[in-house]
């Protein structure tokens, strides 16, 4: 046999394999004959064997084939295969019926150890420990580049899959995630009070794996988690735009803006549809007909979608969304379905410079509201732009600026549930904002990080260098303190080194792009040579 997995060779492999049934039917003959051989005459017994005729041997052996032509059946498949079931569960992921999945997120333990909060907790308020990171489609119609999971998911184009009931997936995800909380009681520095919080589940972030809108039950499924006082945090890929425009309201909705051009969006996203780009396109103007907030999110991939920020701001502004997010991809490690290395991956003040150069454009392109950088988690590399008119409010004695960014969750919850019984009462953006505290601010000493946590760095893993000039020379060493005038100098003249090897003649770039096997793209740049340098403390 071809030593294929138990009910599958005889189905694919054709090898002939007699199934059991047909073993037993045959013991059950045989046993027959011989019991009818007893009453038959002793010559009946020693008669010749029966013959067939030349002509009748093809049909009979045909007969005799296995069928290689697979019943067919009404009832739809299950998803998710038993192959990528294995590889899902080693990756970490707490499988729900046919199609959904939950995963426990390494913020949600940050915080439980009071070692600070995920950059939802800096930009919307969100508690990190309360926050369960699902999905109900472990399917999705891209392979991006950057994707951390890996592809060990399925990929379609639309749903061709048995539908599992939402009541169930919601209910099932909570019981996992609670389950994983309780888990994490006999990890060292666990907070006790906020173990016990984290028991009750707040926030619902639709983003694990997967397209979510993808499933057909969604509108049923956000509903009841809103019924259960739980906020929602939807991502889609923008690959389903009429899915887009009947979702009911969430408390955010995210579109994947993931490249400027169509050449570059093949490149990055892997679509499986060819008109990826349009969809892309009017899945972005579908964000102008919801009254609630809209994100257009950016992974910056050094070397691959970083470069051609006016081509973002026109995607953007078909959608007008309320916010903008800007995050630095996360090197996950190398694996045969991606082709990122460490040098893809941006610093914290290369987002930045990124999302002034995005607002500068934003500001050329006539008839759209204004933005402006609101706030920062460095941790993330995360950059927060906001619509000015929703989400700040100018003193006009002081000139101070607050911005509103945090959410009101009770009170979109009310909203939420008055929409549910009464489809034409509308709400929209400004009605459950919240003010934005100081140490999430754009420019915070925090850097975006909540000071009723603590920073935790390994004992071996503290920056050589805490600040640098515009030229990426430090200023300032592991304590804080500036550096002397001839350590300073001394720096200078390395990077200029640095910069003849790489760069030559060449003052026009700060930096080299070589392509190498399987399109491998790396990075050579010379102004980040003292930003990785670490020491012990």
């Amino acid at each position: 046999c071809c030593g294929g997995a138990k009910g599958e060779h005889e189905e694919k492999c054709g090898c002939g394999t007699p199934k059991q049934e047909e073993i037993e039917d045959d013991k059950t003959i045989e046993s027959s004959s011989d019991e009818e051989s007893e009453d038959e005459s002793d010559d009946e017994s020693a008669s010749e064997p029966a013959v067939m005729d030349l002509e009748d041997i093809g049909p009979a052996m045909n007969a005799t084939k296995p069928s290689k032509t697979k019943k067919k059946t009404s009832e739809p498949k299950e998803m998710v295969t038993p192959k990528q079931a294995v590889a899902l569960k080693k990756e970490g992921y707490k499988l729900i019926g046919t199609h959904s999945a939950v995963k426990l997120c390494r913020w949600t333990k940050h915080q439980l150890r009071g070692r600070g909060g995920c950059y939802k907790h800096t930009f919307y308020g969100i508690t990190s420990y309360q926050c369960m990171e699902a999905t109900p489609s472990l399917a999705c119609a891209n392979k991006c580049v950057f994707c951390w999971r890996h592809h060990k998911n399925p990929v379609a184009k639309e749903w061709k899959w048995k539908v599992d009931d939402p009541i169930f997936i919601v209910q099932s995800a909570i019981d996992m995630h609670v389950h994983m909380i309780k888990e994490t009681k006999g990890i060292p520095g666990v907070l006790t009070d906020r173990w016990l919080e984290g028991h009750t589940v707040k926030h619902c972030a639709l983003s694990l794996v997967g397209e979510p809108i993808m499933y057909p039950a969604i509108n049923e499924l956000l509903g009841n988690l809103h019924e259960r006082d739980i906020s929602t945090f939807l991502v889609t890929n923008g690959q389903h735009p009429a899915a887009i425009r009947s979702l009911r309201p969430v408390t955010q909705l995210y579109v994947s803006v993931d490249a400027p051009t169509p050449e570059s969006l093949i490149e990055i996203d892997r679509p499986l549809f060819s008109d990826a780009w349009e969809r892309l396109q009017e899945s972005l103007a579908c964000l102008k007909e919801k009254g609630q907030r809209t994100v257009a999110r950016l992974t910056v991939v050094k070397g691959w979608n970083s470069d051609e920020v006016e081509g973002y701001a026109k995607l953007i502004a078909l959608g007008t969304c309320s916010i903008i997010e800007l995050k630095g991809v996360t090197f996950c490690g190398k694996s045969d379905a991606s082709n990122l290395n460490m040098s893809n991956s941006p610093w914290h003040h290369e987002v930045v410079a990124i999302a002034k150069t995005l607002r500068t454009e934003l500001d050329l392109i006539p008839g759209i509201p204004k933005y402006d950088i609101a706030c920062e988690h460095k941790h993330s590399c995360s950059v927060l732009l906001c619509r000015v008119d929703q989400f700040a409010v100018d003193d006009p004695v002081t000139g101070h600026r607050q911005w509103r960014t945090w959410i009101d969750y009770d009170k979109f919850t009310y909203l939420a549930l008055k929409n549910s019984r009464d489809p034409t009462f509308k709400f929209g953006v400004e009605d459950y904002v919240a003010d934005t505290p100081d140490w999430a601010l754009s420019g915070a000493a925090e850097e975006g990080f909540d000071p009723t946590d603590r920073r935790h760095r390994k004992k071996k893993k503290h920056p050589k260098y805490t600040k640098f000039d515009e030229r990426g020379v430090p200023t300032h060493d592991c304590h804080n303190q500036a550096l002397g005038y001839e350590e300073r100098t001394e720096l200078e003249r390395l990077m200029e080194e640095k910069k003849r090897e790489i760069l030559g003649d060449n003052h026009e770039t700060m930096s080299v792009v070589t392509t190498i096997r399987d399109g491998e793209r790396r990075l050579e740049d010379p102004s980040l040579m003292f930003r990785g340098l670490v020491v012990a403390m």
